[in-house]
């Protein structure tokens, strides 16, 4: 019986010092997949139809990218469209944190919550439209 409780102790208690030398003391770290969690991406859009709002709310969503969506397509087809994508992208803006600003005439950029858009004079904020 005592041999039962020495075998049971020596299995649950910590390892010797010896022991602890002879593990290899690294963990191999696959590097890319931590380069590409930590690289930001600036990928332009266009929005030519309501429906291309869809890619543009999920890599929004995801975190990691900058969007620069050129509304002139949607502009010069149908105004009561681009309200509707302005709008759902600024609501999906304020949801994550981030901003929007328009840039030109033409173009809107917008960012997740770590970046912050540096505003002049030729760019505006986007309201609401409703």
């Amino acid at each position: 019986m005592k041999n039962f409780f020495s075998s049971i102790k020596a299995k649950i208690s910590s390892p010797k010092f010896d022991e602890l030398d002879e593990e290899e003391g690294y963990v191999e770290l696959d590097s890319e997949a931590i380069e590409q969690r930590t690289k930001i991406l600036v990928r332009p859009f266009i929005l030519e139809d309501f429906e291309d709002m869809k890619p543009i709310l999920d890599t929004l969503r995801e975190g990691h990218t900058i969007a620069l969506v050129n509304i002139k397509p949607l502009k010069e087809r149908d105004l009561i469209e681009l309200k509707r994508a302005i709008n759902k992208l600024k609501k999906t803006t304020d949801a994550i944190d981030g901003e929007i600003a328009g840039f030109g005439e033409d173009y809107i950029v917008v960012t997740p919550s770590f970046a912050t858009i540096h505003k002049t004079k030729h760019m505006s904020e986007v309201q609401q439209v409703e």
